[in-house]
């Protein structure tokens, strides 16, 4: 126990931290310790209320909070090894460790400022942004006339999303619930089903007349034909955001919701709020497409050079890895949702995004190809549209197979 003056003189150093030097002598030797934490408080606490204020607490949630953001320095370390050694390989890998949080940043960005333009204009921007990776990706390398490549990494995105994605969700869920039966939207499933179905026959139909040989123009008609057919998908992926967000919205309320069911008290607690601001996600929004399209041109430029120096094939590349560029964070937030028994929103993200590339992001494609005045079609080659034909068929029956 301290005498009742030095308690005093302890109080006040708390309340002065800088007092005069009598004052301290009289202090006990531990004061000088508890008067150091004090101060980091004080500047931990000053620290914190600078991040909370404008722009810097926008900064740290968009580029520091979270953890796939250590990734991001290898953007611009791809950038400065492309100049300084020239090594193609090296500069390709770091060009996809650097764009891979930036797709997700984007992805974040976006559902932020769908909390202030309200669920239609939400979903035309999910729509739109959703999928920005691969639209900035395949737009560059239809620039450089590498129409293979595009091809056959938007395959590579649905192939991945159906099958790695949704193959990986239910076996996790499956585990991680063992206990319990996981149930999900059926009908909601089965539209998305629906449209991939459609938007297979919208390729097959290029491929079966180049094979069959029966075109009255040779060349000319595949064309004209995948043109038409790009232009019909466009057009049906519209009428579908429509029947989504305007005609019948209720048929995507979760089947809790439409079993009556009561919602968890976890889940009301975390109902989501906006982070940033409106006009903070539209500057975000902008910087992330500018920096991600920077970054896509030199990766796109290195494909070659990286399928040269590390002797790997540009199919492997474009079918493989670049997917995981731009689906690397959905692929990561399905599984933890269907572990955290929410099917409905896993195959939102992974039949979801895979309708969004085959009906929106490949018919797009095809048009800009198209203003560009490069041949791109929907002749995706004998294998490639049978292997996404039998996928598609098999995720339709296996939805259907759910009670």
């Amino acid at each position: 126990m301290m005498p009742m003056e030095e308690k005093v003189d302890l109080e006040s150093d708390e309340e002065i931290p800088f007092s005069a030097s009598a004052t301290r002598k009289k202090v006990h030797p531990f004061d000088s310790e508890i008067n150091i934490a004090s101060h980091v408080d004080m500047s931990k606490s000053w620290i914190l209320k600078r991040i909370q204020m404008g722009p810097l607490r926008s900064i740290y949630i968009v580029l520091i909070k979270a953890k796939i953001n250590m990734l991001l320095p290898f953007g611009p370390l791809a950038i400065l090894l492309h100049y300084l050694t020239g090594k193609h390989g090296l500069v390709f890998l770091l060009s996809m460790l650097g764009i891979t949080p930036l797709a997700e940043r984007l992805g974040y960005v976006t559902e932020q400022l769908a909390f202030y333009t309200g669920p239609t204009v939400g979903g035309l921007l999910n729509a739109t942004f959703g999928n920005a990776t691969e639209m900035i990706i395949s737009i560059y390398a239809l620039k450089s006339g590498m129409i293979r490549v595009v091809q056959q990494s938007l395959l590579g995105s649905i192939l991945s999303n159906m099958l790695l994605v949704l193959g990986c969700a239910f076996f996790s869920g499956g585990i991680a619930n063992h206990q319990k039966v996981q149930v999900f939207n059926k009908a909601a499933a089965l539209v998305n089903s629906g449209l991939l179905l459609m938007a297979v026959m919208g390729i097959m139909f290029p491929a079966v007349l180049h094979f069959t040989h029966t075109e009255v123009h040779f060349g000319k008609s595949e064309m004209a034909l995948s043109r038409f057919s790009s232009c019909i998908m466009l057009i049906a992926y519209g009428s579908y955001l429509f029947f989504q967000l305007k005609s019948q919205p209720n048929l995507y309320s979760p089947v809790d919701e439409l079993q009556g069911g009561v919602n968890d008290p976890e889940d009301s607690d975390d109902e989501e709020v906006p982070e940033i601001t409106q006009w903070e996600t539209i500057g975000w929004l902008a910087i992330l497409t500018l920096w991600i399209s920077i970054l896509s041109g030199y990766l796109v430029d290195a494909i070659q050079g990286a399928s040269d120096s590390l002797n790997m094939p540009v199919a492997f590349i474009s079918v493989i890895l670049l997917p995981i560029v731009g689906n690397a964070a959905e692929h990561a937030s399905a599984i933890m949702f269907a572990m955290k028994d929410k099917l409905d929103i896993t195959i939102g993200v992974a039949i979801g995004s895979s309708t969004q590339i085959s009906m929106f992001v490949i018919p797009f494609c095809v048009v800009v190809g198209w203003c560009m005045g490069q041949p791109m079609d929907l002749n995706f080659q004998l294998f490639e549209t049978a292997t996404l034909f039998i996928s598609v068929l098999v995720v339709a029956f296996m939805l259907q197979v759910h009670d």
